[in-house]
């Protein structure tokens, strides 16, 4: 079965020579929550815009359901909703307003829903957008977009300005959204990753670019750890690595990994070794985030790409 979303080798460069995306490839399958991830200046927000058909890549391909969504039919382009991170709402519309513009473009427009959200997230729906506060601006925008019922629903930091609760509330609604049964397919990026780590069903690095590591969040909750091996000598040995690791560093007796481990034997080799000392830590998805960037460097290669359900040993990157 065809990827709902599906991006290969996809290429933008700005002018000036900025190289915002370069060698960007992704799956996403069909009821996926899919949470894209990524340092400032990685390429997200340009991914996003090219899966959209806001802006053309100079190379690779991007189908979204199916079609480029860059000359998609109107009937094709209204199964997507789109929320961006600088969303530009016509301020001088009220909620009620942009709802019914909004509807003459949705042939699947569902007002229950739009006015379902107002009175969860308290949106004032006779009230200018330009008179509300940033984080309801961004509430407005995303009730639109659900009001769709899109099969395919892209976010860019959905969650950007909005307090802890409206938060709660977004993610709530997300999760509505998906047990409703209705199909839908989300990508987000975003940077709040506890949110994230309920939310997703798979997570993808983005550096330079590109993904560089993926995964299924369940698996690297399961198995991604930080090993540290400490040895007894100044040094350790030059030829030592630790099994499954992605990132490695070292600073004198002390080898500290990013590491896949599948089965705490998979360490029993290190233990063994003469007067050494292995710690293995637990890590949250923000954890492992700034672990992967801790170095600047990849375990094997600048650029290259991991997949976390691999079933191969060391899961190499």
């Amino acid at each position: 079965m065809e990827p709902v979303i599906h991006a290969s080798g996809l290429g933008k460069t700005f002018r000036g020579g900025v190289v915002a995306v370069n060698g960007f490839d992704l799956q996403v399958q069909a009821g996926d929550v899919y949470g894209l991830i990524g340092r400032n200046g990685a390429g997200k927000t340009t991914a996003l815009k090219v899966l959209t058909g806001l802006l053309r890549p100079d190379t690779g391909a991007a189908r979204v359901l199916g079609q480029w969504l860059w000359n998609a039919p109107r009937e094709h382009r209204q199964r997507v909703a789109y929320v961006s991170q600088g969303q530009q709402v016509p301020g001088w519309m009220t909620l009620a307003d942009l709802a019914r513009y909004a509807s003459h473009l949705y042939d699947r427009w569902d007002d229950d829903l739009l006015r379902e959200h107002a009175r969860r997230w308290d949106l004032p729906l006779h009230q200018t957008v330009a008179g509300l506060s940033g984080g309801n601006q961004r509430l407005a925008a995303l009730a639109v977009a659900l009001a769709a019922r899109p099969e395919v629903l892209l976010l860019d930091e959905p969650a950007a300005g909005l307090d802890p609760v409206a938060r709660r509330e977004l993610n709530t609604c997300l999760i509505d959204v998906l047990l409703r049964g209705t199909g839908c397919t989300i990508l987000l990026s975003t940077h709040l990753l506890g949110d994230l780590e309920r939310l997703a069903t798979r997570v993808g690095i983005m550096d330079r670019g590109r993904v560089v590591v993926e995964g299924a969040v369940e698996d690297w909750q399961r198995t991604m750890r930080r090993v540290q091996v400490v040895f007894a000598e100044n040094e350790a040995p030059a030829e030592f690595s630790i099994p499954g690791a992605l990132r490695s560093q070292r600073l004198g007796p002390v080898v500290t990994a990013l590491a896949r481990v599948t089965d705490d034997a998979q360490l029993n080799g290190v233990r063994s070794l003469p007067g050494v000392r292995v710690n293995v830590f637990t890590l949250t998805l923000e954890e492992l985030f700034v672990d992967w960037f801790r170095d600047t460097a990849p375990a094997t290669g600048s650029g290259s790409r991991a997949t976390a359900d691999s079933s191969q040993p060391g899961f190499p990157a």
